[in-house]
């Protein structure tokens, strides 16, 4: 059977509504659960540094379950173990005018759940790169440890975080895919669809996996710009280099991160 260039480009240059409907779903999908992931992440982290033992355990218990287990054995529990043993069963919701599915809905939670995981690893090491000092300064002066935390200590370590955060909503964009599991139609169930009604698997999955690799591309870009401020904000000399070279160029972006790791 031969590529069929003729249905490569046109799905590629005019997709179809469903298929279009497939990537707004993914890329809305994604962003709401990596914001959901970055608060509840972010308060795991500082769980973990809690001075109560039990809530240390807590975040220690948590990040240990849900970085152990698979992302796609967690979607099947939330979805459909929860409704089997009667604990809740997730159902269609209007809120606003916007129709949200019980699927959705699992997929929002099961992907917050399992990144907010990584997330509390990534800001507690973050947190942890900042010298002790500073939060020792900042409550000699009178600082309450709230203040300190968000005037002190976040700004310096969200340059450690920062690149390692960006590289997990690259990940959890492509981590959309397993959500087909539980029938969300985001981009890649809509190409199997696709895929099933014309017989081009080969052609639809390579358009799919295009779109990925744009929406991964557009995000490195962002994440490239972030991180120059951020830099050209301490006056790091490593702001200075390209955009499109921090992109494309692994061994600069790995120098560029061991860079800020001794900066901070």
């Amino acid at each position: 059977m031969k590529f069929d260039w003729t249905f490569f480009f046109q799905s590629l240059l005019t997709p179809s509504p469903a298929f279009l409907t497939g990537l707004i779903l993914t890329i809305v999908i994604s962003v709401v659960s990596m914001a959901l992931a970055l608060v509840l992440g972010t308060l795991i982290a500082l769980m973990g540094r809690s001075r109560f033992p039990i809530l240390r355990w807590v975040a220690g218990i948590y990040v240990w379950i849900v970085r152990g287990t698979p992302l796609l054995v967690q979607l099947m529990i939330i979805y459909l173990g929860f409704a089997a043993i009667g604990l809740f069963k997730f159902e269609d919701l209007t809120i606003l005018g916007i129709s949200l599915l019980a699927a959705v809905q699992a997929a929002i939670l099961g992907l917050t759940i399992n990144e907010s995981a990584y997330v509390a690893e990534i800001v507690r090491a973050g947190l942890e790169s900042v010298d002790r000092g500073q939060t020792e300064a900042s409550m000699a002066l009178g600082m309450r440890p709230g203040a300190a935390m968000r005037w002190i200590i976040l700004p310096q370590a969200m340059r450690i975080i920062i690149p390692p955060l960006g590289n997990n909503f690259n990940g959890l964009m492509k981590n959309t895919s397993v959500l087909s599991i539980i029938g969300v139609s985001e981009m890649f169930l809509v190409a199997q669809a696709i895929s099933s009604a014309t017989f081009k698997t080969f052609e639809i999955l390579i358009v799919a996996a295009i779109y990925y690799l744009a929406l991964t591309t557009i995000w490195a870009f962002a994440q490239a710009l972030i991180e120059r401020k951020l830099n050209a904000q301490v006056g790091n000399d490593s702001a200075a280099v390209p955009v499109f070279k921090r992109v494309f160029a692994p061994r600069v972006r790995k120098q560029l991160v061991l860079e800020g790791a001794e900066n901070a």
